[in-house]
């Protein structure tokens, strides 16, 4: 059984790691990765396919959903992922080790990344932090355009 590894948790934090990749730039490389993962099993061209068309519907349905639906629509997603990975552990268990490790690095992406902020001295401020555009008011902020 894949190391020791139960394979349902490995297929959830899979699930997981997908679709919050899913969300990112970096969506290519994990797709890429995971393509490697399916075609090492022997699995027909067919099969693979069909499991890429799973994810790539995915992908659409998630950034295709708006901001008020996406935690939602991500949730939906997690579980369906869930379902398709574990099926494939459970033909495919000696690929738990790998689906671990696209896991593993996934979250290992995830510590280094994002914005860290201290804030000292701010008595009667207001301090505003965010990642994208912002505006409030007649206060209005765009990201540089290769930081969005």
């Amino acid at each position: 059984m894949g190391d020791g590894l139960d394979l349902m948790q490995v297929a959830a934090g899979a699930a997981a790691a997908l679709v919050a990749e899913m969300a990112k730039e970096s969506w290519e490389s994990a797709r890429t990765a995971i393509e490697r993962i399916f075609k090492r099993r022997g699995a027909d061209e067919t099969s693979v396919a069909q499991e890429l068309g799973l994810l790539d519907a995915a992908h659409r349905r998630l950034n295709e959903s708006t901001e008020s639906e996406r935690a939602d629509v991500a949730k939906r997603l997690e579980q369906e992922l869930l379902i398709q990975l574990g099926a494939f552990l459970q033909k495919n268990p000696d690929a738990a080790s790998e689906l671990q490790e696209l896991v593993d690095q996934s979250e290992q992406h995830d510590t280094g990344t994002g914005l860290r902020a201290n804030v000292h001295g701010n008595t009667s401020s207001q301090v505003l932090i965010a990642g994208r555009d912002v505006s409030a008011g007649n206060f209005s902020h765009r990201a540089p355009e290769g930081e969005k």
